[in-house]
């Protein structure tokens, strides 16, 4: 009991709309902060001011737009966890923005590393823009076809009061897994931004796989856990639920975060390749999952029809009954 209260203390902290709002106005503030003083340290590096090895981090100034976005990702996590115990569907987009973001951000380093030459498709560089750049725009537009079969609604049929106390149960289970989810996110978080700012003040090579720690440090090792948190809510969902589409959809979004959590560890196109697969293969889960849900709706309809029918006309035969005796 005292450790439910203490979760749901937690929860009210961590997880509130007080909290959210605060949290983003914090977020941008730093956001815009960083972005300053990368921007200002890469101009001192260039004048001579400071000495410092080579690197990627500091050779261009669009790469200092790369700082501001990994904290505005870190917010879009947060979120992630936010709207984990309110939509399931929502909290799968999060997943996909995510991932997706990661992409934008990674065309800024590719900007800066262009090479522009007429032997564009040659170039490794230069290819990996290419995809990158394309990769995007397709991830933008299987969001959007996401986010329109996720709103898709249809009648619930009636409910038992087991079934609603089920369903009670299950929100508790996802706030407190939401609640769990944050100071394990704080503290990947720290460590990550921790480790990327250690390590600019090491040798040049060590400096390039700090570049690309922030992408695999956090993200791979959260989306691991995130792995973990999805096979719990699946099982906790069965409590709830047997239907075949519904556990398939639940089974199909762990499959789906797999991908991309694998796309961590490839680089080039494949990673590209991985990452259209994990969103493409959950949007079509959920396409075929609301075929479904119309369908056993369009049922229930009819039946629901059926029944009113078999009301009026008693009731139509009823009131002839009554009337014939007056």
């Amino acid at each position: 009991m005292f450790v439910l209260d203490y979760f749901n203390r937690l929860n009210k902290n961590f997880l509130s709309e007080k909290t959210k709002i605060k949290s983003e106005r914090i977020i941008l503030n730093i956001a815009i902060a960083s972005f300053a003083l990368h921007l200002a340290i890469i101009f001192l590096v260039d004048f001579g001011i400071i000495k410092v090895d080579s690197s990627d981090l500091l050779s261009n100034p669009i790469v200092a737009i790369y700082t501001p976005f990994s904290f505005i990702l870190l917010y879009e996590v947060y979120l992630l966890i936010y709207y984990l115990p309110k939509s399931f569907t929502t909290y799968i987009s999060k997943q996909y923005e995510i991932i997706t973001l990661i992409v934008i951000r990674r065309l800024f380093k590719d900007l800066s590393n262009l090479k522009l030459t007429s032997d564009w498709f040659s170039n490794k560089q230069d290819l990996q823009f290419t995809y990158d750049l394309a990769t995007s725009i397709l991830l933008f537009f299987l969001i959007y076809l996401f986010y329109v079969q996720s709103k898709i609604r249809f009648t619930p049929a009636k409910q038992d009061e087991n079934h609603v106390g089920a369903i009670s149960s299950f929100i508790k289970i996802k706030n407190q897994i939401a609640t769990f989810l944050v100071p394990v996110f704080l503290i990947l978080a720290i460590y990550s931004l921790s480790n990327w700012l250690l390590n600019i003040f090491l040798p040049k090579e060590d400096l390039i796989n700090s570049f690309t720690n922030i992408n695999n440090i956090f993200f791979e090792q959260f989306f691991t856990i995130l792995i973990v948190a999805d096979v719990l809510l699946l099982l906790f969902s069965l409590f709830i639920t047997d239907e075949f589409h519904k556990v398939i959809r639940n089974s199909g979004f762990i499959i789906s975060t797999i991908l991309i959590r694998i796309s961590f560890s490839i680089s080039g196109g494949l990673n590209n390749l991985l990452i259209i697969s994990a969103i493409t293969f959950g949007l079509l889960i959920l396409l075929i999952h609301n075929k479904f849900e119309r369908k056993i709706s369009n049922e229930s309809s009819k039946l629901y029809f059926f029944l009113l029918l078999m009301f009026i006309s008693l009731l139509n035969h009823t009131y002839c009954k009554i009337y014939q005796n007056l």
